[in-house]
């Protein structure tokens, strides 16, 4: 909801449980009143502070409270918005033009803030949109050139967040790197600038663009929490700042430091939403936010139950032809596996990471008859078929590059640096970009593909488009702007197509790719020791629906430890089940245990991917990590719980459930056990774990209807 005071131009925004003001002040900004707890706005409008005289000669505009700082006057500290107008002149001053509501679907209400710079021909609108299931609050801003000379954008954020004034404040951000992405960090902001960003193209493993900022003194379970994330997969850059009035805020978009986006007369420029959320209930409360915000708002097919996945890449790699597949298929199968995908060494001349990738036609060594004998025995098998591609990338050694190797990103006279042997085709050019939808189109049409893993394994680089006017610039909002539009028409000529988003891992995750995939890869480090935390810091923001985890073999790839079968399955039945194991060299015991958590899990999924999450204990904390799903209406939940390696004398603490129907009692269906939730969350469950190293336990609980006696001595009561 959305209402408005005419006489003191405040804006209430209201959502389920929390309200956010600003209004336009004397000078024309727009200004920022508060986020947090609900208000009405006869409240809101008791939030307007006269500004105060500066201090000195030396001091400015606050550096926290404008809802889009830009460049200019007494503003020191980060700006939103920074341009360069024709003539040089970079500042910009805001001059109200008039305002917009209205509902573009039922239970979704926008506002927008119209302004136009007081000279130049620069128009600015602040877009907020509000919906009626949900705390988190969309923003973004449109920048439209009505001029006749070119406008140059240097920093263009999608929103700035104003945070209220407290003793202390405590940032929380994911860093991480190939195969150890998402690292839970939690640290007070220095005094002055904090800049998280990724200057490679791709959201990246190393950051992620979501912050969220407490008081201090916030835990999983109690805390106001305020936090934002950036629906865009290039790059990005989020600032937060901490000034000495006792203010933080942060300021976030698209793009980073270094390059200026042409405006051309007549072009506008759609930042991505930076949406918000202000939560009282601590981290916990925070993420199951987020994540019912995904479900709801973000996912292209958020209500679909995930199938279980096997995967070929470990084991094969690139020596993939029919026979191989199909002898892994009937095994896969036979697991309970719901969809086969072939990964890496299906196409052209592709033996090895050297060669072949950009020409995607079937190798006829490996498949002489094509896909189509492989596809109708997967199907016939009762499993969806999926395939590897990466269609963003090339490599010189390709009939692809030698026809075109100008499709690359380059920059004349540079050397065109090659990492993993492969160069990245410039998606931002139209002919490229159409290329790319043109081979998928007619790949999933004429091979019956049901599910495509979208990979992209390298960072940009000599990011440059020497045939275009200013295209090291442009570029790299169009190659995201393409990606985007390329995944869209996909998907519209074919609706039955489900997608996943890998870029080496965790490489691109972020809202903007959630929106058109139906889940992400995290990281290509499958270690279920190492999961555990990457999955907890994922787990922040990103629902456990979209996280794609595999059971692999030991010794692991990446890191050469050996853990059970059993304790790789209950790590990743925290997410979207897959198997990733060469089960040809899997033993008749292993086999048959696989097969019965397998199906453990279809038992148990909907729980993980609709449910709501509690993470129990976390991987930081001694003795065992323990995270809870439970269903909407409280009748089940379920219980997983890993301990590494348990320390000789620590105690063996009981597990304290959350989420449960206080009145209820639940029945352990593996053991028939039954305990009361009252029990269960404030005395807690000693979890029944196997002795040693590695031990793991998957605990499901279903409600058990009240004694027909009860129910009648209640109503005669």
């Amino acid at each position: 909801m959305i209402s408005f005071a005419p006489d003191t131009g405040v804006w209430l925004l209201s959502t389920p449980r929390t309200s956010y003001a600003l209004r336009v002040d004397e000078t024309g900004a727009p200004c920022h009143l508060a986020w947090g707890p609900r208000l009405t706005l006869e409240e809101a409008e008791e939030l307007i502070v006269p500004p105060a005289p500066a201090a000195s000669s030396f001091e400015g505009r606050p550096a926290a409270g404008e809802e889009l700082p830009v460049d200019g006057g007494t503003r020191y500290g980060p700006p939103s918005l920074q341009v360069r107008f024709a003539d040089g002149t970079r500042a910009f001053e805001w001059q109200p033009l008039g305002h917009r509501v209205h509902e573009p679907v039922p239970g979704q209400t926008e506002l927008a803030l119209e302004f136009r710079d007081r000279h130049y021909p620069l128009l600015t609108t602040l877009h907020y949109r509000v919906h009626d299931d949900s705390d988190v609050i969309e923003r973004w801003t449109v920048l439209r050139n009505t001029g006749d000379e070119s406008v140059h954008l240097l920093r263009a954020d999608s929103a700035a967040w104003t945070l209220p004034p407290r003793d202390d404040y405590r940032l929380s951000h994911v860093t991480g790197q190939w195969a150890s992405e998402t690292q839970l960090h939690r640290h007070r902001p220095a005094f002055g600038e904090t800049v998280l960003t990724s200057r490679r193209g791709v959201t990246s493993h190393h950051a992620n663009p979501w912050v969220m900022l407490d008081a201090g003194a916030a835990t999983e379970d109690h805390g106001q929490v305020w936090s934002a994330a950036l629906a865009w997969s290039g790059s990005w850059r989020v600032t937060v700042h901490r000034g000495p009035d006792g203010r933080a805020g942060f300021t976030g978009g698209a793009g980073h430091d270094g390059t200026a986006l042409p405006l051309a007369p007549g072009e506008d420029f759609t930042t991505p939403t930076y949406a918000g959320l202000y939560a009282d209930g601590g981290f916990g409360a925070t993420s199951r936010a987020w994540h019912a915000y995904t479900l709801a708002h973000v996912l292209p097919h958020p209500g679909e139950v995930r199938p279980v996945l096997y995967n070929s890449w470990e084991a094969t790699g690139f020596e993939v032809d029919e026979s191989g597949q199909k002898a892994l298929a009937a095994r896969a199968a036979a697991l309970g596996v719901e969809l086969y995908v072939v990964d890496d060494g299906w196409f052209g001349a592709r033996r090895s990471e050297r060669a072949g990738l950009g020409d995607w036609t079937v190798s006829p060594e490996g498949f002489p008859d094509g896909l189509g004998p492989l596809v109708r025995e997967v199907h016939r098998l009762g499993m969806r078929f999926g395939l590897w591609v990466e269609p963003e990338m090339v490599n010189p050694d390709s009939d692809l590059y030698r026809r075109h190797p100008d499709w690359v990103l380059h920059i004349p006279h540079r050397t065109r640096t090659e990492l993993r042997h492969q160069l990245v085709l410039n998606f931002a050019r139209r002919d490229v970009a159409d290329w790319a939808y043109g081979w998928l189109t007619r790949l999933v049409a004429e091979h019956a593909i049901d599910f495509l893993k979208w990979d992209m394994n390298r960072a940009l680089s000599e990011a440059g488009w020497p045939d275009r006017a200013e295209g090291a610039d442009r570029l790299w909002t169009a190659y995201v702007h393409h990606l985007y539009e390329v995944i869209d028409r996909l998907r519209a000529d074919h609706p039955a197509l489900r997608i996943e988003s890998c870029s080496g891992g965790g490489g691109r995750v972020d809202l903007g790719i959630l929106s058109r995939t139906d889940q992400a890869w995290p990281s290509d480090n499958t270690d279920a020791a190492d999961r555990v935390s990457i999955q907890h810091g994922y787990s922040q923001i990103y629902p456990a629906r979209t996280m794609a985890a595999w059971v692999t073999d030991v010794p692991n790839q990446h890191t050469g430890r050996s853990v059970p079968l059993r304790f790789r399955f209950h790590v990743a039945m925290a997410g979207v089940l897959g198997v990733g194991g060469d089960l040809t060299r899997w033993s008749d015991g292993e086999l048959a245990e696989g097969a019965a958590l397998v199906d453990q899990y279809k038992t148990v999924r909907h729980l993980v991917q609709h449910g709501t999450l509690h993470r129990l204990r976390t991987p930081a904390e001694d003795g065992p990590t323990a995270v809870q799903y439970t269903a909407a209406d409280r009748s089940e939940a379920l219980l997983l719980i890993w301990q590494r390696t348990p320390r000789h004398g620590a105690p063996r603490l009981p597990v304290r459930l959350a989420g449960l129907d206080p009145a209820a009692r639940y029945r352990d269906a593996s053991t028939g056990a039954v305990h009361h939730a009252t029990v269960l969350t404030a005395y807690g469950l000693l979890p029944d774990l196997p002795p040693g190293d590695w031990a793991s336990t998957a605990v499901h609980l279903v409600r058990v209807p009240a004694p027909s006696s009860l129910v009648s001595r209640g109503a005669a009561d």
